[in-house]
């Protein structure tokens, strides 16, 4: 028996069905969710002494600066064993090493750090 609605619609005892690929086709798939790029905020890079800087300059290769967002004149911090912490301001150079950062030995050999040693670098906040 088919019954009359208000809007002049006749409604059956059947349901039209719903396109279920047309409601999944709005949902990402999970390899997408993957795809966002992480910001890194540090580095464990080699730092290397640089006795022709006069000042306490850091010098980094282009690749690790944008890589970490760091622009020319901003500060860094040289984190040594996870104790010895060093800020200079950064000078970004063109290398084709990007593990390799060169700073002014002043402070940190005073401080007992070798030259060549594994340090962490972040942009001073």
């Amino acid at each position: 028996m088919e019954q009359s609605t208000s809007g002049g619609e006749k409604e059956t005892g059947t349901q039209q069905k719903i396109d279920v690929s047309k409601l999944v086709s709005i949902i990402p798939p999970a390899s997408e969710l993957k795809k966002k790029e992480k910001k890194l905020t540090e580095k464990r890079v080699r730092i290397r002494f640089d006795r022709t800087l006069n000042e306490p300059i850091a010098k980094i290769p282009s690749a690790l600066a944008s890589m970490l967002d760091i622009k020319n004149d901003e500060r860094v911090e040289v984190v040594v064993a996870g104790r010895k912490r060093f800020e200079f301001k950064a000078l970004v150079f063109e290398s084709t090493d990007e593990n390799v950062v060169y700073v002014y030995p002043g402070e940190i050999e005073k401080n007992g750090v070798a030259d060549n040693s594994i340090a962490t670098i972040r942009k001073v906040c």
